[in-house]
């Protein structure tokens, strides 16, 4: 092979790299409805307890709203674990800490026994919210799991809202693995 071909391939190969490499660490893009500075759109989901909730009421008061994927999911599991460590903080500045999450009402009540926290859990069964906010990971429930979840899931997604329901930070994981960190949530959280 031409040493000018394999120079040119390598140099693609590069770019390629480069460019998803890029957009990796860039992480992907806040959907217009969760731009910081706009206000949190209404929705309504339930809670454990099967009692139905509003976005509207968080007013008054901060929020940590963390859209996650469900037991399934092992880095959700682990960002659960790692709230475990800082919700007691985020608690202790007054702001409501929401895990909002397609799994069913039972799955979710065993969740909330064994962390034994004070986190909100609220249900999206069917997407509702995660269509309206543009947070939809088509076919990203994998094949063992569809039967329970259905095909499509919710890309892991933090929003913090001040007490006026205005979006103060929105950031959706770089990649399914990309978690945020609890102790940068709690900075933003004390410094509402």
């Amino acid at each position: 092979m031409n040493p000018t071909w394999i120079v040119l391939a390598a140099a693609i190969i590069v770019v390629l790299a480069v460019i998803v490499f890029r957009d990796r660490i860039r992480g992907r893009a806040v959907p217009q409805p969760l731009k910081p500075g706009n206000e949190l759109p209404e929705f309504t989901a339930f809670d454990e307890e099967g009692r139905r909730l509003s976005s509207g009421d968080l007013r008054g008061r901060p929020s940590v709203i963390l859209f996650v994927r469900g037991t399934w999911c092992p880095f959700c599991s682990r960002q659960v674990e790692n709230l475990t460590r800082y919700y007691k903080e985020i608690n202790d500045t007054g702001a409501h800490l929401i895990l909002v999450t397609p799994k069913p009402l039972e799955t979710t009540r065993r969740v909330a026994k064994f962390f034994d926290v004070d986190f909100e859990f609220w249900l999206d069964e069917s997407l509702t919210i995660a269509k309206k906010l543009g947070l939809i990971l088509e076919s990203g429930v994998p094949k063992d799991y569809d039967a329970e979840y259905g095909s499509d899931t919710l890309w892991p997604t933090t929003i913090i809202v001040d007490g006026d329901g205005i979006i103060r930070h929105a950031e959706l994981s770089r990649f399914i693995a990309d978690r945020p960190d609890p102790a940068r949530l709690l900075r933003i959280v004390r410094s509402l």
